[in-house]
Formats: structure tokens, sequence, C-alpha cells
């Protein structure tokens, strides 16, 4: 009876040798993460979990907000979550044992013979043994897979990370809508603006074609006048269709983001509104807060953590494996005497493998392999966010600078365009001047909205590049089939 237990003893403490490297986190300065970034930047950094409502535009805000409930790309994001976790609890189910139980009821029958007759001394016969029989059983048996050498408690480890990883892909996705929708949103409003801009010039391209054709039939000027003024208007007139296919596939693109029929926000948008402006600054931070806040970041660093893990399993199987597997058992004639007989048996089977072509160690390489080319993307990934942020800051800064200067050019070219169109109606100009003055008018509106766009477009851009849109002090975690889960780590 002592045996037992002492080989119980002995197996745990086998159990406690884990082989493979443990994972350690890459330092900032390993991976090449500089102290500052080399563009101008604002060092103190500021919530950005919900950074769209720095626009103060509630449609804005509405949109993004549906977005990430009714998405599909976060769906299937949650989804693949979802199945992280049930790998993750698959894996863990293996450091337990695994317990069975059966049952069983059998009755026989003589069909034919099989008994036999007895006569007693006062002449009565009797038959016996034509009957039936009944038989019962139960058993128990439970088998348990002890890793040794550790290559289950790195198979959960690696599952581990990846169902971490797997969150941030998630926080990557939701990430990726938002900044889409923001975008595309900006791009509605641009449009908008565009056509405003188009359709007023095309009132004021009518009107110098009416005067154009009044001093035509004057005789002070000839035909050509009219043939420019009617030149000038068709082509301002051609540009309209386009800005509206440009407009609907953007207020399209933003129905399918929100999880809707392409169409079904063209009603809410159909209402003109400004080019939301975020605000004048953003705080930065240092570029070691990006191996925080950006979730693909922290996703390639998981991915790290699983690679190293698998290193572990690999080398684990160049060890002996031992299973343990036991079972008792019990028969009877009838339920009241199941118990009084009961067999059971312990087995206990250690495999280790001799011969294999050198298949075992060559895994063992390939998950080394595995490894490098892990960290590899990591670093990659690091470098890329920071690229991210530079970019996203210098295009923030170059598009308000654009701003300031095409305000100017359309300050000019107003006054030009109006100085042009008295001049020509009371004869001092010719209209080639005028029509050159128009369209300059018409280039700095639009330069001036391109400027504008692109300003808000970048200062997205560096929301979605510092990693806004998500809570990065929690992992997010899969919901129940059913319940959409929030950034903040919460349910609904």
């Amino acid at each position: 009876m002592v045996r037992v237990p002492a080989l119980l003893f002995a197996t745990a403490a086998l159990a406690g040798c884990t082989v493979g490297p443990d994972y350690r986190p890459n330092s900032a300065a390993d991976l090449g993460v500089p102290d500052g970034y080399s563009v101008s930047a604002q060092q103190s950094p500021e919530d950005l979990t919900r950074w769209w409502s720095n626009f103060d535009d509630p449609v804005l805000g509405q949109l993004v907000e549906q977005s990430r409930l009714a998405n599909p790309d976060i769906a299937q994001a949650i989804a693949r979550l979802r199945q992280a976790r049930e790998a993750l609890v698959q894996n863990r189910a293996s450091l337990l044992p695994t317990l069975s139980g059966s049952a069983g009821y059998q009755r026989n029958e003589n069909l034919r013979g099989g008994g036999r007759s007895f006569t007693l001394p006062d002449g009565t016969v009797v038959d016996t043994g034509g009957g039936g029989t009944n038989s019962f059983s139960a058993g128990l048996s439970a088998s348990y897979q002890v890793g040794l050498f550790g290559e289950i408690r790195r198979t959960v480890e690696a599952s581990r990370a990846q169902y971490e990883a797997s969150g941030f892909d998630y926080a990557t996705v939701l990430l990726t809508v938002e900044s889409e929708v923001a975008r595309n949103y900006v791009l509605a409003r641009a449009y908008q603006a565009q056509l405003a801009n188009a359709r007023a010039s095309l009132g004021i391209q009518d009107d110098n074609l009416e005067i154009a054709g009044f001093r035509v039939q004057a005789g002070l000027v000839s035909s050509v006048d009219v043939e420019q003024a009617r030149s000038q208007r068709a082509q301002t007139a051609a540009t309209v269709p386009q800005i509206e296919q440009q407009y609907a596939a953007s207020v399209a693109r933003l129905g399918v983001l929100t999880g809707q029929a392409p169409g079904a926000l063209r009603g809410a948008l159909a209402a003109a509104k400004p080019i939301p402006k975020g605000p004048a600054t953003v705080g930065v931070g240092i570029p070691a807060d990006t191996l925080r806040r950006r979730p693909d970041v922290r996703s390639a660093e998981r991915a790290l953590a699983a690679a190293t893990a698998q290193i572990g399993v690999a080398k684990a199987r160049l060890y002996p494996a031992l299973a343990i597997t036991g079972n008792i058992n019990t028969n009877a004639t009838s339920i009241g005497n199941i118990g009084d007989a009961i067999t059971g048996g312990l087995f206990a089977g250690l495999t280790q493998a001799i011969f294999n072509g050198g298949r075992l160690r060559s895994q063992v390489r390939a998950s080394e392999a595995a490894t490098d080319a892990a960290l590899a993307t990591y670093r990659g990934t690091v470098l890329t966010a920071l690229e991210d942020v530079e970019n996203a800051i210098v295009a923030l800064e170059t598009a308000r600078q654009r701003e300031t200067q095409f305000r100017i050019a359309y300050d000019a070219a107003s006054a030009s365009a109006i100085l042009a169109r008295s001049q020509y109606r009371s004869g001092l100009t010719d209209f080639t001047t005028l029509n050159q003055q128009e369209a300059a008018l018409l280039s700095a509106q639009n330069g001036l909205v391109q400027a504008r766009s692109d300003q808000a477009t970048a200062l997205i851009a560096l929301y979605n590049a510092l990693g806004g849109g998500w809570d990065a002090s929690v992992i997010p975690e899969a919901p129940d089939r059913g319940a959409t889960p929030t950034p903040e780590g919460e349910t609904r």
C-alpha cells in the first residue's frame, strides 16, 4: 500500500522539470527604441482611449461607436479570440487526469434446451436451469499523461500567449476600423465642401456667361468671350459628377464599416457639415510608450512568447514520457451484490524515442528558427510603429502649414476674382483674365478644403499610430457567445 503514494510522489517530483528557455521580455533598448522622436512632439502622453471625442462632432462619435459594436471585421476578430480561449481551455485540461466511467447490464436466455429435470422422493418432477441469467457490471478508469519535462506546461504557456495575442489582434482590428470610419467621415465632409465650391462657382460662371452674351450683343466683344465662358462652365460642371461619385463611395463605405447596407447612411449624412477639426496639440509621449499602447506591438510580443514556449515542447519530446492508467471494475448477477467483488489495476508506462532519423532534434531547431523569426517580426513591428508615429506627426504639421498658405491664397484669389469680375463688366479687362481669376479662386477653395481634410486625416492617423482607441491597461478577454467585448475589458 505504500508503493502507490511513493510512486505518485516521485512522479510529481519529476514533473517539476521543465526543459526549454524561459521567456523574458526584451527591453526597449534591446528593440532599438530611441529615447525620443526625431521630430518635434509633445512629450507628455494623454488618454487616447476615445480620441474621436476630441473632434467634437456628435455624428462622428455615433458612427465610431456603432462600428465598434456592429462591424463584421470586429465580429470575426471576436470569434477568433473565442477560439483561442477554447484552445487554452483544452490545453489546460491536459494538466489533469482523464476519468471515464462505464456501466453495463446483460441478460442471457436459453432459447432451446439447457434445462434439467429432477424427480423428488415423493414422485414430483422439478425442472431447473431453464431460465435466463442477469449480469451487472460497473467500472471506472483513469489516465494521466505526466509531463515529466514540462511539455504540457509549455504547451499551456504557448496557448496562453496565443490567446493574449488574439486579444491584441482584436484590439488592432478595432483601432483600424475606428480610424477608417473617421477617415471616410472626413472625406465625406470634404467632398460635400468641394461640391459646394463647384456649385457656387457654376452660379458665378452662369452670370459671367450671361454678361459675356450681353457684351457680344452690344458689339463690345467678339463671340470668343461667350465660347470661353461656355467652356469654363462645362469644365467646372464636369467635376461635379466625379465629386458626387467619390462622396457616394465614402458614404457607402461608412455604411459597411458600421455593419449596415451601403446606402443606410445617405439620409443621415445628407446635410452638409464642416470638416471636423481636432485639437491643436496631441500628447505623443516617448517612443517607449509605443510598446505598451500599440496592440499590434503587444501581439507580436505575445507571439514571440508563444514561439519560445514551443521550443520547450519540442525539446521535451527528446526525453522519456510517462503515462499512468488505472481502472476499477466489478461484476455481479444482481444489483444488491455488485460491490461484493471489486478488481482494480494500475499501470505506469514509460516511453523513450531511441531512433527517429534526427526528426525530433530537427523539430527543436525548427522551433528555435521560428522563435528567431518571431523576434525579428517583433522588432520590425516596433520600428514600423515608431515610423508611423513620426510620419503622422510630420503629415499633421505640413497639413497645418498648407492650410495657412491656402487660406492666404483663397483670400487673395477671392479679392482678385471680385476685382476682375467688376473690371470685365466695366470693360476694363478681357474675359481671359476673368477666366484665369475664376479658375484660381476655385483652385484655392478646393486647396483649402483639401488641406483641412489632410489635417484631420493626419490627426486620425496619429491617434491610430499612437495606439489610441482602446484601454492599453487591460488585455482584451473573449466574451461569451452573443456578448460583445469592449476595449475596456467589459462585455455587453
